[in-house]
């Protein structure tokens, strides 16, 4: 058996970026940026008024006050989208609205609310402004020519935005990767079927798609390879068509475990199989016509806890992330832990986040079968491989599953936590 680290290091050293490819902006969000971008022009390209007033020249207003206002003649009215059509002059004002370019001559905007109309043509200021007032400079935001995004960014509804505000229509992503998803077993049917004796639904193929979309990447859904050569071999087959290919269930060493002997006679290199961790021991990984194959668990916590350390990152290199691997905390533990020595355990967990401390509590069940506990954990507990014992208070590293709401989750929400009942 090889560490969680060693077989991190043993796939990520095989995993490249995908190719780029150009999307609407849009369909950028939450990818990976493969190209710098610069700003075409200065934005804003022009000086504009920040607030709807008049703009005035700063001199002829430089007296002003409520109790003895500047009177300016008002010779036009500016709106976004608009400009003036003559010079401001001396004594004069314009009416400009928010956004509107700032006229030849003005160097400064007075809020509507410091004016007061006097007749027809008129306006009383009651505000001394100095220049620059309310006006926003020409290239404020970004300077033409300016790297406004490198290549290696990951695109947040802002960076959408900000194409846009560039003139962006479109924009190069790294491709999403393509994911085969196949499980194993004549116990497992598909949903909408009617389960007889000793038969259970696939849910494996449907929690893997799910983590796969989390992570960016596209399923393939291959369906349920039966525990015979001849099947199973065909669902491999069809699997190559994708980037990636994950399969759950048959890499542990019962008789009907296939996957490994079928990878072999199709020529895979297999480049491991077992990882000293519970749960998620029997985790093989191997490339098969230069496409990474990962072998998980059948057990659906053992499935998803391996997706999440080692098939995740690679999804994530393959779209061009610089950072891998989710956020770790170190957090209180809220009760004492028990388990054997010699693998690293990974105990589903709330953690929370009170004041300037975590804090982190297991879920009541810790059975590989139990899929409820994933429902409920938002983090896992990192269990060194050689300790046995953690005691109540021990700080103690948490591989946080989510961000957010479910953070905020008080631990003495969790019923039943307590001492570590073993994962199989």
């Amino acid at each position: 058996m090889i560490s969680v680290e060693e077989a991190q290091e043993a796939i990520l050293s095989r995993i490249q970026p995908l190719g780029r490819t150009r999307v609407p902006i849009v369909e950028a969000l939450g990818r990976v940026l493969a190209e710098d971008v610069r700003s075409p022009r200065d934005i804003p390209p022009w000086p504009n008024s920040a607030m709807d007033g008049y703009a005035v020249r700063a001199q002829d207003v430089a007296q002003a006050s409520k109790e003895r206002p500047a009177t300016l003649r008002v010779v036009e009215e500016v709106r976004a989208g608009f400009e003036a059509k003559r010079a401001l002059g001396p004594g004069e004002a314009i009416r400009i609205m928010t956004g509107a370019p700032i006229p030849r001559g003005a160097d400064a905007v007075v809020l509507v609310e410091e004016t007061e109309k006097a007749g027809r043509d008129e306006v009383r200021i009651f505000l001394a402004v100095p220049p620059g007032e309310a006006v926003r400079a020409a290239g404020e935001d970004v300077r033409e020519g300016a790297t406004v995004f490198s290549a290696g960014v990951r695109l947040n509804a802002a960076a959408v935005g900000m194409l846009a505000n560039l003139g962006r229509p479109t924009v190069h992503v790294y491709q999403k990767p393509r994911v085969a998803i196949l499980s194993t077993g004549d116990e497992l049917l598909d949903l909408g079927e009617t389960p007889k004796a000793g038969q259970i639904f696939n849910s494996n193929s449907y929690a893997l798609a799910a983590q796969v979309i989390e992570a960016g990447g596209d399923p393939v859904p291959l369906g349920i390879a039966r525990d015979n050569a001849e099947d199973l071999e065909r669902h491999l087959r069809e699997g190559l068509s994708a980037d990636l290919v994950v399969t759950s269930g048959g890499v542990s060493v019962g008789d009907f475990d296939l996957v490994k002997g079928i990878l072999g006679g199709l020529g895979s290199e297999m480049h491991f199989w077992r990882v000293r961790m519970k749960p998620g021991k029997p985790m093989a990984f191997g490339t098969l016509q230069g496409k990474p194959v990962f072998g998980l668990p059948g057990n659906p916590v053992s499935t998803m806890v391996s997706f999440e350390l080692f098939v995740r990152p690679s999804l994530l290199k393959m779209q061009g992330w610089s950072r891998l691997f989710r956020s770790r905390v170190e957090a209180r533990l809220l009760h004492p832990m028990r388990k054997s020595p010699e693998r690293r355990h990974y105990v589903r967990s709330v953690a929370a986040r009170r004041e300037e401390e975590w804090t982190v509590q297991a879920v009541e069940a810790q059975g590989s079968n139990i899929l409820h506990s994933m429902v409920r954990a938002n983090a896992l507990v990192v269990f060194p491989e050689f300790e046995t014992k953690l005691e109540a208070g021990a700080k103690v590293q948490a591989l946080l599953l989510e961000e957010g709401s479910a953070l905020a989750a008080a631990p003495e929400q969790v019923t039943g936590a307590g001492a570590l009942v073993s994962a199989r």
